[in-house]
């Protein structure tokens, strides 16, 4: 329900912050470690900070984990264990 002449302002300084933390981090790299696990053997996970803030990649690193990827989609099968 909208309530009539409500504004929200954003403070866009914190929130870039926010993105950035070593919170979001500690966040994010369990997620991945999580994938990575229920992707199977040869998968990777690499935490970094872009630009603006901290992300989290699930690489595959064998030539295993490639195929598995390719043919049969490992990661996108077990996305959900990120949750």
């Amino acid at each position: 329900m909208a309530v009539k002449g409500m504004r929200i302002k954003v403070n866009r300084d914190a929130i870039r912050k926010l993105l950035a933390s070593q919170e979001v981090a500690d966040n994010l790299t369990p997620r991945g470690e999580r994938i990575a696990a229920a992707a199977g053997d040869g998968f990777e996970v690499t935490t970094s900070k872009n630009r603006d803030r901290v992300v989290v990649f699930v690489t595959a690193t064998t030539t295993d984990a490639k195929l598995a990827e390719a043919e049969d989609r490992a990661l996108t099968r077990v996305i959900d264990a990120g949750r």
